[in-house]
């Protein structure tokens, strides 16, 4: 059934679509991500996802958390760098249940201060984990060579100095500016009507302030190119190599998402899988990415290899780069390619929870409602032109930026 939207009189947005399933998935999307953070709030759109679990004016932490877990449900939520989500997986007699208890941890917690000082221990505990992870801590440190001096290029956790420094008041501040009617969406996924999804939310949001919100991201600084080496004690090399991309709203996406997959996409059959593992082995994991925000992309490769080969591995991720450049894809090599990645596609979306959180945050960041079969469509429509063309304008040699933990 097609996807349907709603907008109630505080402003706040709804997007449905139904399942004929047990199970109910549902959410909401704030516009509260690092890229809204003002410098003295480092690190805070995450410290207040961790908080929003901690007490609301009717519920304590161990009421919050037992809610949805008595009845076999779950409840969670993530920080990126657009937007924190809130999101639930319940049967659908429980999604009464779940809508609830989503909207009091949203706009109803009280941040106290006993639970601050204890929880942000815990942040803490997860920034030194993360730092243990070079395969995992290099992502960030390369969006920030990408983004230098931006929002974007800031490390979601914040840093242990600030954060300890945090109060109630701190996160009310930061909740009373972004946790707001007009910057929230509503998804659901399942077999509950629109008619009750749209009733039930606006009895539950109509003591939310709907007065309008403009917010105004900060415009991006040109984009230069980098190389840095980083000395590290690990055991091997850590390498990405990409640049900067399309946004969301950029009718290219479609030819680089597609050139992304070709290259070093999930498949064993990539480019760089059959390059650098199957006949070189010098790797174990090569992979490349497209991130797309709604002004700006991110397209990356990561490899990791023993450090006395990564010279040799660079050139060869180099060599694969340059034959999409300069070799246009066969008729039956970009048919194939095709068909791979709507494939892939098709496959995905039949994951339920990752389905419902598209299509909730497709709605909140683009206004559109998330359709696989348009995306197909467009896909395959595409030439061979047009991904010799976009390989020509955003895999350029003197584009890419490189970082290495070596």
């Amino acid at each position: 059934m097609t996807p349907q939207t709603f907008t109630l009189p505080n402003g706040l947005r709804i997007v449905w679509q139904h399942k004929a399933s047990p199970v109910v998935y549902c959410g909401y999307v704030i516009a509260a991500g690092t890229r809204h953070e003002e410098p003295k709030d480092l690190g805070m759109a995450h410290f207040l996802e961790h908080m929003s679990f901690k007490g609301t004016e009717r519920r304590r932490a161990y009421h919050i958390n037992n809610y949805l877990e008595r009845v076999g449900g779950d409840l969670n939520a993530f920080t990126n760098k657009l937007e924190t989500v809130y999101h639930a997986t319940v049967l659908k007699k429980d999604f009464a249940r779940a809508a609830d208890i989503l909207t009091d941890i949203v706009f109803h917690s009280q941040y106290p201060q006993h639970e601050i000082e204890r929880e942000v221990e815990v942040i803490c505990d997860e920034i030194d984990s993360y730092k243990d992870s070079p395969s995992e801590l290099i992502f960030d440190e390369f969006e920030a060579m990408l983004f230098e001096g931006h929002p974007l290029g800031r490390d979601v956790l914040g840093s242990k100095r600030r954060l300890r420094e945090y109060s109630t008041s701190d996160a009310r501040r930061f909740a009373e500016r972004y946790y707001r009617a007009p910057l929230a969406t509503f998804f659901v996924y399942g077999d509950v009507s629109f008619a009750s999804v749209k009733r039930y939310v606006q009895r539950l949001t109509a003591d939310l302030d709907g007065s309008p919100v403009c917010l105004t991201p900060q415009p991006l600084p040109p984009y230069r190119p980098q190389e840095r080496t980083v000395h590290r004690e690990t055991h091997q090399a850590h390498v990405m190599l990409g640049a900067r991309a399309v946004g969301g709203r950029d009718e290219r996406r479609f030819a680089l998402s597609l050139l992304n997959n070709i290259l070093g996409g999930p498949g064993m059959n990539s480019r760089l899988t059959a390059s650098l593992r199957e006949r070189a082995g010098l790797v174990y994991t090569v992979d490349s990415y497209l991130f797309a925000y709604p002004d700006t992309g991110v397209w990356e490769v990561y490899f990791g290899c023993d450090k006395k080969d990564v010279a040799r591995c660079l050139r060869m991720v180099r060599r694969e780069i340059e034959r999409l450049i300069e070799k246009p894809l066969s008729a039956a090599a970009l048919a194939a390619a095709k068909k791979q990645l709507v494939g892939q596609m098709g496959i995905g979306a039949d994951n339920n929870e990752n389905y419902a959180l598209t299509l909730g945050k497709t709605f909140a960041h683009f206004g559109v409602v998330y359709d696989p079969e348009e995306t197909a469509r467009r896909i395959n429509a595409l030439t061979a032109e047009d991904l010799q063309r976009a390989a020509a304008e955003f895999f350029s040699p003197s584009r890419l930026t490189t970082l290495v933990y070596c």
